[in-house]
C-alpha cells in the first residue's frame, strides 16, 4: 500500500552523485542492441563468478552480432544462477520498465530486438535520465581530467576533474595510450614535467583551466593501490619521479606510492583551494578475480582525513564490505561524507541496513542516497528504481518499528536523495560558470 514516504521517494528529484555516463556522440554512435541494453557493465561480473565464459560474455555484448538467441543461450544457466543478485535485479528492472519483458529467454529477447529502432534519436540520453530517471542531475566520472560544459545537458551533465593515475603515481591520464608519461599532460597544460616543481606547475593549471567547471575531484586508484596513505617529503617524491620519467613501465611499486601519495596530497590541496570535495573509491571492486581487500579498506585513510581537515572527502560505495568502518569514519571525522552510490546493486539488503545503521550512528546530513555507476542511461534508471525501493524499505522499517515518524522519514530521505548533497557540492557555483563560459563563447563567434 503507497504511504506519503513512499510516494515521496518515488517522486523525488535525485542528485545522482556518481555515473561512468556515455557521451552523447558515443550514444547516438551505439548500435541499438537489447542485450548490451540489458547487460552491459556490472551484470557480466556476476555471470563470470556464476561460471559464464569469457567467450560468451564477448558475445553476449557484441552488438556486431546479429543472432540475439545464439549469444543469450551462452549465459543462460549463469543468468539463472544471478537474476537475483542485486546486479540481477537491476537487468530485471531495466527489461521490464523499458522493453516490457517479464521473464528473458532467447526468444522474447529476439522479438524485442526487433522493436528497437535503427538508430538512438539524439537527445534520449538526456530525456531517458531526467523523465524516465527522475534525475535533478548526474556527476560522471568519464576518467578524464577534463570538466568542460557538456552541450548536449549543461544543466545536467557536471563531470569529476580525475586524480586516480596521480594516486597510483602514473603520470599519464586515464585514457592516455602513450606510454611517455605526460604527453596528455603537457598537450592540456603546455608544462613540460621535468622535475617537481614542473610536476606541481602542470597540476595547478589543470585545476586553473577545469576546476571551475568540475563538480568535484575523483580518485578510483583503490583497484590498483592500497588506500593507506602516507605524507612525503618533497626528496623523497623528487626520487621517485625521477625514476617514474625514466622508466614508465618499469618503476618499483615503492617509487610509484611514493609519487602517488605526494600527488595525492596536492590534488586534496588543490580541491580545498578550488572548493571541490574529493571522491575515493572505497570498498568493493568491479569485475572480478583480482580484488585486494586489504587494499580497499576506507580505514586505511585515516591519516590523510587527519591531516587535511579542511577537505570534503566522499567515500564512494559505502567502502562494502567494511560498511562498518566507513560509519565510523563518518561518526568521527567532521570533513567525511558517505555515498551510497552503486552499493544498492552490489548488496541491496546490506544497504537498506546500512541506512537504518548510520541514521542512528552517525549525523544524517553526512549521507548521500544515489548514484548508479552506469555507462548506459537505461542501467541508471533502472538502478535509481532499485535505491527508490530498498531506500522506502529501510526508512519504512524505521517507521514500523517506531524509530522515525512518517514526517521523519520524509525528511531524511529528502536529506539523503537532495538536501545533503547540495550542501556539499557547489552545484549552482558550477551551473553559473558553465552558463558564463557558454555565454562568453557564443558572444566571442559573433564578435
Amino acid at each position: 500500500m503507497a504511504t506519503d514516504l513512499s510516494r515521496f521517494i518515488a517522486a523525488a528529484a535525485i542528485h545522482d552523485t556518481h555515473e561512468h555516463m556515455m557521451k552523447e556522440k558515443d550514444w547516438l554512435d551505439d548500435k541499438p542492441d537489447i542485450l548490451c541494453e540489458l547487460f552491459t557493465h556490472y551484470a557480466q561480473a556476476d555471470l563470470a563468478v556464476a561460471g559464464a565464459s569469457d567467450a560468451a560474455l564477448k558475445r553476449l555484448v557484441d552488438s556486431r552480432d546479429a543472432e540475439i538467441v545464439e549469444r543469450f543461450e551462452g549465459v543462460k544457466e549463469a543468468w539463472e544462477a544471478i537474476q537475483f543478485t542485486g546486479y540481477g535485479e537491476a537487468v530485471r528492472v531495466t527489461a521490464r520498465r523499458f522493453f516490457g519483458l517479464e521473464t528473458l529467454d532467447g526468444k522474447v529477447l529476439a522479438a524485442a530486438q526487433e522493436r528497437l529502432p535503427a538508430k538512438w534519436p539524439g537527445g534520449e540520453r538526456l530525456r531517458i535520465l531526467k523523465e524516465d530517471g527522475g534525475l535533478d542531475h548526474i556527476q560522471v566520472d568519464d576518467a578524464c581530467w577534463s570538466c568542460l560544459p557538456d552541450r548536449s545537458g549543461p544543466d545536467f551533465f557536471f563531470y569529476d576533474l580525475n586524480w586516480g593515475n596521480f594516486c597510483k603515481g602514473d603520470l599519464r591520464a586515464a585514457k592516455d595510450g602513450s606510454d611517455r608519461p605526460c604527453e596528455l599532460l603537457f598537450k592540456e597544460t603546455g608544462v613540460e614535467v621535468k622535475d617537481l616543481e614542473t610536476l606541481r606547475a602542470a597540476m595547478a593549471r589543470l585545476f586553473e583551466k577545469f576546476g571551475p567547471y568540475a563538480i568535484a575531484v575523483k580518485a578510483g586508484h583503490a583497484y590498483q593501490r592500497t588506500l593507506i596513505w602516507r605524507e612525503r617529503a618533497d626528496a623523497e617524491a623528487a626520487a621517485a619521479l625521477q625514476e617514474v620519467l625514466c622508466d614508465p613501465k618499469g618503476a618499483g611499486v615503492e617509487a610509484r606510492h611514493c609519487l602517488g601519495d605526494w600527488c595525492w596530497a596536492r590534488g586534496v590541496e588543490h580541491s580545498i583551494q578550488h572548493n571541490l570535495p574529493f571522491k575515493i573509491h572505497t570498498g568493493y571492486c568491479t569485475r572480478h578475480g583480482f580484488m585486494r581487500v586489504d587494499h580497499i579498506k576506507p580505514g586505511n585513510l585515516c591519516a590523510l582525513l587527519a591531516k587535511h581537515r579542511q577537505a570534503r572527502f566522499v567515500l564512494m560505495h559505502i567502502g562494502y564490505p567494511y560498511d562498518d568502518e566507513i560509519v565510523a569514519l563518518a561518526k568521527h571525522y567532521p570533513n567525511v561524507w558517505v555515498d551510497l552510490c552503486w552499493a544498492w546493486s552490489i548488496d541491496p539488503h546490506s544497504s537498506a541496513k546500512f541506512v537504518r545503521r548510520f541514521i542512528h550512528a552517525a549525523p544524517v546530513n553526512k549521507l548521500f542516497g544515489y548514484g548508479g555507476d552506469a555507462i548506459r542511461p537505461r542501467s541508471s534508471v533502472a538502478y535509481a528504481l532499485q535505491c527508490r525501493k530498498w531506500l522506502t524499505r529501510a526508512l519504512q522499517g524505521e517507521v514500523d518499528d517506531g524509530e522515525l515518524t512518517e514526517a521523519q522519514a520524509i525528511g531524511v530521505a529528502r536529506r539523503l536523495l537532495q538536501e545533503n548533497q547540495g550542501a556539499c557540492f557547489d552545484l549552482e557555483g558550477v551551473r553559473r560558470r558553465i552558463r558564463e563560459k557558454m555565454a562568453r563563447e557564443i558572444y566571442s563567434v559573433r564578435g
